[in-house]
């Protein structure tokens, strides 16, 4: 269940506040909401194994040979 609390802030911070949240595409409600879960919750551990499951595929082209690839861009950017 959620409540309504009232803040007092200032002007100018809730006007950089609310624009970071329309840039971030999220409302200043869910910014304050995270940052006094992240105070008040210990942090959990995190399996860095469950996190790079987590992430989405590159998209490689599989016929792509990446070690020669590596080695052309070395060569490139070192001048050889």
């Amino acid at each position: 269940m959620k409540t309504h609390v009232n803040l007092t802030i200032e002007k100018e911070l809730i006007k950089q506040v609310k624009a970071y949240a329309k840039k971030k595409q999220t409302s200043v409600s869910d910014l304050v909401e995270e940052y006094f879960t992240k105070i008040v919750r210990p942090a959990q551990k995190i399996n860095i194994i469950d996190m790079i499951e987590g992430l989405e595929a590159p998209a490689i082209d599989k016929n792509l040979d990446l070690k020669k690839a590596y080695y052309e861009q070395q060569s490139t950017k070192h001048g050889f």
